[in-house]
């Protein structure tokens, strides 16, 4: 079996890096937080040994893949939008997608908004959520897991560390 390979893509405005390997139906390896591309490299061989061309992307803003300075460049919209170009550079109508922690999310988010280009769907640590449009989800979570869920850790723009 060859090696794990890389490039860099242009899907949806941005540059996409990625690591590829094998040959058959496409497989989508999407990362969690703060992961790249690298936490599935067990996976990724042994996949491709198995007849599967896979792909794990960094996704936007992570690893070597464009980080846009708006942070309204970063809705699952555009997440989902990187994929489908993915998918369209590789001219590949379907793939199997694999995601964990956030890139489960995007996973979800891709089979609800793009059920035509989703074969099959497998996620690990985050089942699915609805939004609801009366609570954020950043505070639905702290309702739920408490102020030290690590996502709400991450929303604190200042600590005073005296």
């Amino acid at each position: 079996m060859s090696e794990v390979t890389h490039q860099r893509i242009k899907t949806n405005g941005i540059w996409m890096h990625l690591a590829e390997q094998g040959t058959g139906p496409l497989v989508l390896l999407l990362h969690g937080f703060p992961e790249l591309w690298f936490s599935w490299r067990h996976q990724i061989t042994y996949l491709a040994n198995h007849g599967y061309h896979v792909v794990a992307p960094d996704l936007r803003g992570y690893g070597d893949t464009d980080s846009p300075l708006s942070h309204t460049s970063y809705t699952v919209h555009h997440l989902v939008g990187d994929l489908i170009g993915l998918l369209d550079h590789f001219n590949e109508p379907q793939a199997f997608v694999v995601g964990h922690d956030w890139g489960a999310v995007v996973a979800w988010h891709m089979g609800l908004f793009r059920p035509d280009r989703v074969k099959g769907i497998v996620n690990f640590g985050v089942p699915f959520f609805a939004r609801s449009p009366d609570i954020r989800p950043v505070d639905s979570m702290r309702q739920i897991f408490g102020e030290g869920f690590y996502i709400c850790q991450f929303q604190v723009l200042y600590i005073d560390q005296k």
